[in-house]
């Protein structure tokens, strides 16, 4: 009789354990799926304006992931996020946000003949990356894909096209696919902008207005090995003896200035993401070429904030930030260097800026 009581308090206390543990997990699924359900609205509606501005700027910056934001919020809402608030980036006294500022092309030391490349690790939180050093500028090019308004090609296909030493990813660019009506396809076939290579305008094939500014940030390179960076026409361009050039931007650093503003909007308006950026030093001329990795497990990325940094420590005179994302890419004697952060390697792109041999 004994027995069976104690075997009947048994039973209650274990009925009662069992329940407490399913109301623990019950709990916790609970908890779970109100912080999923929820976590959308806080961080798109809440009051922390860096997270908001991280998580947006980094699902805008991937055509993939695009759905993360678009999903909660208006395009109209997406750009004022993306754009921030300027009246909150703090005063500095050596940045600048005068998008008309014009470039002093006459300031640069090109006449050092160094024909060697430096490779240097660049190590941050939350990314790694690469840069490298070409003493001499005037072995800097642009090369475009054979399939230029049809197709891109991978960085490392247009660099042994062009029979180079090194290059890097270079402009953006915005496509279809063929027989379809969907952009960002991902197959690098426009350019945005324009395509310079060799002193000839390779896309457009035509320049409406040859006086007119050319839309979005320029970077490029003169017949003497200058950086340019900036808002030019096509007949500035040939003005300054410009022989290559592509559409990309912010600009990072101009004359030594930081560029904290493009155009009155805080131009660190995107999140962690790879990315690649350009470069001059004043001092030997000499090009950097940064190509920075992420959306790799711990591995995010870098603001353009993060770039620019970087660029003023390798003590950059001008600076432009290039296509990043599934782009990046840095290829030097035959090998891809990086980590590209597409599924499938590296991209199909429409232009790099490449070093010959």
């Amino acid at each position: 009789m004994f027995k069976g009581n104690n075997n009947s308090i048994m039973d209650k206390r274990k009925n009662k354990k069992s329940r407490r543990f399913k109301l623990f997990v019950y709990f916790i699924m609970f908890e779970l799926f109100f912080s999923v359900a929820t976590s959308p609205f806080i961080v798109y509606y809440g009051p922390f304006n860096t997270l908001k501005k991280m998580v947006v700027g980094a699902a805008m910056s991937s055509f993939k992931h695009q759905y993360l934001a678009t999903l909660f919020l208006s395009n109209s809402q997406i750009e004022k996020i993306r754009n921030g608030d300027i009246s909150t980036v703090p005063a500095d006294t050596n940045s600048s946000d005068n998008s008309t500022q014009q470039q002093d092309l006459n300031n640069i030391n090109t006449n050092l003949n160094d024909n060697s490349i430096e490779l240097k690790k660049i190590q941050g939180k939350k990314f790694s990356g690469l840069m490298m050093v070409v003493h001499n500028p005037r072995m800097l090019k642009v090369g475009y894909s054979k399939l230029l308004g049809e197709q891109g090609e991978k960085t490392s296909t247009i660099a042994k096209e062009f029979n180079s030493i090194a290059a890097i990813n270079g402009g953006g660019f915005t496509d279809k696919a063929q027989n379809s009506t969907a952009t960002w396809t991902g197959t690098g076939a426009l350019p945005i902008g324009i395509v310079m290579a060799a002193g000839n305008v390779i896309y457009p094939k035509e320049i409406a207005d040859p006086n007119k500014k050319i839309a979005g940030d320029l970077v490029g390179i003169t017949k003497n090995g200058v950086l340019i960076v900036g808002k030019y026409s096509l007949n500035e361009l040939r003005k300054n003896q410009v022989t290559d050039a592509m559409t990309f931007g912010p600009i990072l650093i101009l004359d030594g200035i930081t560029k904290n503003r493009e155009d009155g909007v805080n131009i660190d308006n995107q999140g962690p993401a790879p990315r690649t950026a350009i470069g001059q030093r004043k001092e030997d001329g000499a090009i950097l070429l940064l190509v920075i990795d992420g959306r790799q497990g711990l591995q995010i990325g870098a603001t353009i904030k993060d770039v620019q940094d970087i660029m003023k420590q390798e003590n950059a005179f001008n600076a432009i930030n290039l296509d990043g994302g599934a782009s990046t890419t840095m290829y030097y004697d035959g090998k891809v260097l990086n980590n590209p952060s597409g599924k499938f390697g590296e991209r199909p792109i429409p232009t790099i800026f490449y070093v010959k041999k």
